[in-house]
């Protein structure tokens, strides 16, 4: 038997910036996606990096501004999470209400407890954890 010479497919380098239509979009489903898992303000203020409770409300109000780099990634990898829960998941309130709930993976904390603690890697952890749950790459 002869070996096969393998094809390689080069990895896409390019990581295209979220433009400011897309931070926009991802403003309005993270304000929803916080009212469905019944966020308070102060979990949402700093699930968005200490985001002050100012500027909370006027996001809630539909006023998004200047949204920078940092927050939107930690939206994106939000919306990474909640997609993950919805693929695990059936019913979406099981996902919401997961958020919630020890875990032995996460120490017996929750995934919220985890989110909470503020550093975009937690959340980026969460969601290569659900990633991995869910079979993906």
């Amino acid at each position: 038997m002869q070996l096969q010479p393998i094809v390689v497919t080069p990895a896409n380098t390019a990581n295209p910036a979220i433009s400011d239509d897309e931070a926009d979009a991802l403003a309005r489903t993270t304000v929803n996606l916080f009212k469905a898992w019944s966020l308070t303000d102060a979990d949402a203020c700093s699930l968005l990096g200490g985001m002050s409770a100012r500027t909370w409300a006027r996001w809630k109000d539909g006023a998004h501004g200047r949204i920078d780099r940092d927050l939107r990634t930690r939206m994106a990898h939000l919306m990474g999470i909640h997609k993950g829960l919805r693929y695990l998941f059936k019913e979406p309130a099981r996902g919401y209400a997961w958020i919630r709930k020890p875990n032995s993976a996460f120490g017996d904390q929750s995934a919220l407890q985890l989110m909470l603690r503020g550093e975009i890697s937690d959340l980026a952890a969460l969601r290569d954890w659900l990633d991995a749950e869910r079979g993906a790459w």
